[in-house]
């Protein structure tokens, strides 16, 4: 038998597909959304107001290539989970903002990332990179 041959008999095989990536997700440890003191919320509508400043217009966003770092709770998304409904993670994401909605659908477009406000905990305007 020639040595390619005998590489496929022993290749790894999985009978129950997916099966690692849920024990994955039950593993993971999710918090409840926490509610926004008048300090931190009155920061986070100043660095909206201050971004959509920047980032009026697409030409203006590109010229000014704003950079942000935003930390935002991501709901659980696992139908199966306790936490389903109730918790989630915080995640933060560093990118170029490119785009703020205050009006129509209260959207931040930050990188590839589109994140609405409600989920959104801090925000860091990186200045002048």
């Amino acid at each position: 038998m020639q040595l390619s041959q005998r590489a496929k008999i022993f290749s790894p095989f999985s009978a129950l597909r997916g099966f690692e990536e849920a024990i994955e997700e039950k593993a993971r440890l999710y918090v409840p959304r926490r509610e926004l003191n008048e300090e931190e919320q009155a920061a986070l509508e100043a660095a909206l107001s201050r971004l959509h400043a920047l980032t009026q217009n697409r030409r203006l966003a590109k010229a000014g290539r704003v950079a942000a770092t935003v930390t935002y709770f991501v709901p659980c998304g696992d139908e199966n989970h306790e936490a389903y409904g109730c918790g989630g993670t915080y995640e933060s994401f560093t990118g170029t903002v490119w785009k703020v909605d205050p009006v129509l659908t209260r959207t931040l477009l930050i990188g590839d990332r589109e994140i609405d406000f409600s989920e959104l905990a801090a925000i860091t305007i990186e200045e002048d990179r």
